[in-house]
């Protein structure tokens, strides 16, 4: 089967792409950002690219048109494909009909962690002989690609709240039926589609009502906006973690290179994980991936040994290098609560002598609107030094900073703001660059910048 992806190089309709290209169809596909490094991914797996989204596509006629949420109403491809009857569907419903129908789904939802956590479960299963299949939001260090069919049973898929298409606002995850599901966390985001944090636990809901009856939810017992989605009701068993009836752990050390802790079950000690992840969420992102992975058949000590060898995300506190005594880290932080999870984590690792320039691009949909200006002082308390890029903002950064005092420079010229970093940056700073987009590629310019100075 041909098909032609609408919004091809987003990092999930990518991977929907690959997963198909491993199953046997020809694909194609299009998008208004066709530019490295997906480009280059996507074409060396045979798949080409067609810049843009012109009607004259139609001419491909394939015979299934896989349209991803970037694409909306106006679009002159769609319209084409509306006006001319053709065939199509959502990048989600795709997935669910052609490849997890027939699998185990490992669902992992929830407003931070997703990745992570499911990069954890899939090296857990992978190291354990399962050979999954995955589709994860970030490129896990532990493979090649972000997405693959997979050869056994089993999937693990990273479960968006955002909505699935223009014509089918439900939450991507309603789609992939999971028997496993863990709910990291809930909290509001995507002002852009979301009203209030109701309106997100009314999906959450949803998601619940798919799993089957001995499907499994691995909860976050911490967390009360999950404690109100599953009291509307739940039908499967329920397997908490960061509680102690369920999975908790303690005698937790931070080493240069790993944080390590024990891992217990109820009353009963499993061992003894050593992780490559700084920070208390990496700890129960790993406790939800040892809780999901013997759902499925995996012994905890063997996810527990798994989890030494766990090389990390990319771009989640990823070390890009260091110049002029000054280290450079990348994670893509984006929300409030994420920048103060990132900088916990950062902190706890480096010690609390150690000074941290935090960088920030308020570059998502929601930072963009300002709806969370006012929490970006508290979530920045943990660093020494703040530096924002305002440039297409349309809120005042400068005073939403402004309970930081000295502490904050706000710059919309983004030569000025790698200037100004460099300047204040000391030998034995280490500055962490938080974005959801590429800014700029601010990594090496300062890495460039400081090397020179």
């Amino acid at each position: 089967m041909h098909i032609h992806i609408l919004g091809i190089c987003g990092t999930f309709m990518g991977g929907i792409a690959a997963i198909a290209r491993e199953a046997g169809h020809r694909v194609t596909g299009c998008d208004t950002n066709v530019y490295p490094p997906m480009s280059d991914q996507l074409r060396s797996l045979g798949i080409d690219l067609i810049e843009g989204f012109d009607a004259a596509q139609l001419a491909l006629a394939p015979d299934l048109w896989v349209v991803g949420n970037v694409v909306s109403r106006g679009n002159p491809l769609i319209e084409a494909i509306l006006d001319a009857g053709e065939r199509y569907v959502s990048g989600p419903q795709w997935l669910s009909e052609q490849v997890l129908a027939r699998k185990w789904v490992l669902a992992v939802a929830g407003t931070h962690g997703k990745t992570t956590t499911a990069s954890l479960l899939a090296w857990i299963l992978e190291a354990a002989g399962r050979r999954p299949g995955f589709l994860i939001g970030g490129v896990p260090m532990n493979f090649p690609v972000s997405a693959r069919l997979g050869a056994g049973e089993l999937f693990v898929i990273e479960a968006d709240e955002y909505d699935t298409a223009f014509f089918d606002k439900r939450s991507k995850f309603v789609h992939y039926r999971p028997r496993t599901a863990i709910l990291n966390n809930l909290e509001f985001d995507h002002a852009d589609i979301f009203p209030d944090l109701a309106s997100i636990e009314t999906q959450f809901h949803h998601l619940v009502r798919t799993v089957p009856r001995r499907g499994k939810l691995v909860v976050n017992a911490t967390e009360p906006a999950l404690g109100r989605v599953l009291a509307r009701g739940m039908w499967s068993e329920r397997e908490d973690f960061l509680s102690p009836s369920g999975w908790h752990l303690d005698r937790v050390e931070e080493h240069a290179d790993a944080t390590a802790f024990d891992v217990h079950f109820a009353s009963l000690r499993l061992g003894r994980c050593r992780l490559a992840l700084a920070g208390a969420h990496s700890r129960a992102n790993a406790l939800a991936a040892i809780a999901a992975a013997r759902h499925a058949g995996v012994d905890p000590l063997q996810a527990i040994d798994a989890l030494a060898g766990f090389g990390g995300v990319r771009r989640r506190l990823e070390w890009r290098g260091e110049a002029g005594g000054v280290a450079v880290v990348d994670d893509f932080a984006h929300h409030p609560t994420a920048i103060a999870t990132t900088l916990a984590g950062l902190r706890e690792r480096l010690g609390a002598a150690a000074r941290i320039v935090a960088v920030i691009e308020p570059r998502s949909n929601t930072m963009r609107l300002g709806t969370m200006a006012a929490q970006l002082p508290d979530s920045l308390a943990a660093a020494d030094q703040v530096f924002c890029y305002s440039g297409g903002l349309g809120w005042d950064a400068a005073a939403a900073l402004a309970p930081l005092g000295e502490r904050a420079q706000v710059e919309a010229d983004f030569d000025r703001l790698v200037a100004a970093i460099v300047a204040a940056a000391r030998r034995g700073d280490t500055i962490l660059v938080m974005s959801n987009g590429g800014f700029g590629g601010i990594h090496q310019r300062l890495l460039d910048a400081l090397a020179a100075r």
